[in-house]
């Protein structure tokens, strides 16, 4: 099922996300994101522009764990945690929901809290529970460009690694990762 991201081009959603209990509790939020809530997260979260195609994609399923739960970093074939970032969960545009971008563990409690770099919006949880997040980066485009998408690892200093050049490219990027349990369940 192709959908429309805002951008014009068409992004396959279908078999995209996993609406097990765990996910529908903790990061879909119940409803679309409404102009106005988008306005007033936007502003909430430093004055950043939420990506389109981020911001289509949340219209359609708003906030939720993917199926295709694996980035490989550029240059990788090979679905396994030395290799790449794992998924956890993408935060939906709301406040209702723990894991969304205004919710309990939203992106600015990762700024205030944990001390990440101000550098966009975190809007990705990865299995590490906090220790490696995903973010909109803004740092080359300004507020209202188009970020890039970027791994920023509390691990290693707070290390930021480049992973695609915008939301859309990250989505068609993520892959199966093989052995891995599904969210929210005991491997």
């Amino acid at each position: 099922m192709g959908h429309r991201t805002g951008n014009d081009e068409v992004l396959d959603i279908q078999d995209l996300w996993d609406d097990s209990p765990y996910a529908l509790r903790d990061y879909v939020e119940d409803t679309p994101p409404t102009p106005e809530l988008i306005a007033e997260l936007e502003a909430e979260l430093g004055g950043y522009r939420l990506p389109r195609s981020y911001v289509a994609l949340m219209r359609a399923h708003n906030g939720g764990v993917p199926n295709r739960a694996f980035f490989p970093l550029p240059g990788v074939s090979s679905p396994d945690q030395a290799t790449g970032v794992a998924v956890n969960g993408v935060y939906g545009i709301g406040r209702t929901k723990p894991n969304s971008l205004g919710g309990e563990f939203g992106s600015r409690f990762w700024i205030e809290e944990w001390e990440y770099p101000d550098l966009g919006v975190y809007f990705a949880d990865t299995p590490s529970a906090g220790h490696d997040m995903l973010a909109f980066d803004y740092r080359a485009h300004g507020r209202t460009g188009e970020p890039t998408v970027v791994h920023v690892d509390q691990e290693d200093d707070f290390r930021v690694t480049p992973l695609a050049e915008n939301f859309t490219a990250f989505v068609r990027g993520l892959v199966e990762w093989r052995g891995r349990a599904r969210a929210g369940t005991k491997p």
